[in-house]
């Protein structure tokens, strides 16, 4: 089975040269080179690249630079702004750049809670017009995702990490999964897909996670495996877990069929991002 991570992190060490914004959970540096030996040690053969917003904001030359130097591991995703009058140009740069496959909105405290909000509408209309799937950081904003969706059928929007707000640290919500229903609610528009990245994170068990499997069962019938894909969010959940623990519950539980869990870890993500990593 070809396992890709649909989210991971990799960025270096705060300095003059690429200064950090903000500090995210996680060690000091974990570059390429190092998300890389954590995936060959457990079997993971690619990774989806996001740049570390907290750290690098709409600057994505650190995923690119470690991109360029793994092309055959890696495909790169780029956080980008709505309120910038330039982002169209911007979004057409990216598409016509090799491994880049899509892009990301933070739909934080800084964005438009308006679905027919013309920067963010137009975010996504020229994501379609030049092929890219867009990421949607939308934790307390899926309402606003309903809109966006109905208005862009031609889009297509992913959730990040289940949709659900998700811990930097121990111990999980209360209650993760309280805001299931509205996650549900998405399924209808055939153009959301959904990340299943952090899931283990809304554990309130200790490793395998076994209680997390109800809920995201209910995720997994609602939206169908071909549009579901497994992801660690690694290094966001460092302070939880371990990588191998990231992955272990995916690869063993018998909840999933041989070819349900194919699809889930790296099957689906190959059609819906375009890209493969090569076999090696």
């Amino acid at each position: 089975m070809l396992m890709i991570d649909a989210q991971v992190h990799a960025y270096e060490r705060d300095h003059p040269g690429r200064p950090w914004a903000a500090v995210l959970t996680g060690p000091d540096e974990v570059t390429g080179d190092d998300m890389i030996a954590a995936m060959d040690a457990v079997g993971v053969r690619g990774a989806l690249l996001v740049s570390a917003f907290t750290m690098y904001q709409y600057d994505a030359s650190y995923a690119v630079s470690a991109q360029a130097a793994h092309p055959d591991r890696f495909a790169v995703i780029k956080p980008v702004d709505p309120t910038d009058a330039a982002v169209g140009g911007t979004i057409a740069d990216w598409a016509a750049m090799d491994g880049t496959v899509a892009i990301r909105v933070f739909m934080n405290e800084g964005t438009s809670t308006d679905p027919d909000d013309p920067g963010i509408n137009g975010v996504l209309a020229a994501a379609a017009r030049h092929g890219l799937p867009v990421n949607l950081m939308c934790w307390g904003r899926l309402d606003q995702v309903a809109g966006l969706a109905a208005n862009n059928p031609n889009t297509r929007l992913i959730i990040d990490h289940l949709g659900l707000q998700q811990p930097f640290d121990p111990p999980a919500p209360p209650t993760p999964f309280a805001g299931l229903a509205d996650v549900l609610n998405l399924a209808k528009f055939e153009n959301v897909a959904i990340k299943i990245t952090g899931a283990c994170t809304l554990s309130h068990e200790a490793f395998p996670y076994n209680d997390i499997w109800d809920p995201l069962g209910r995720i997994f019938d609602a939206f169908g495996f071909a549009r579901c894909m497994w992801g660690t969010d690694w290094t966001r959940a460092v302070n939880l877990l371990t990588y191998e623990q990231g992955v272990t519950p995916f690869r063993l539980t018998d909840r999933l069929s041989d070819g349900d869990r194919a699809d889930l870890m790296g099957g689906t993500l190959q059609k819906i991002y375009n890209w493969s990593p090569s076999e090696g």
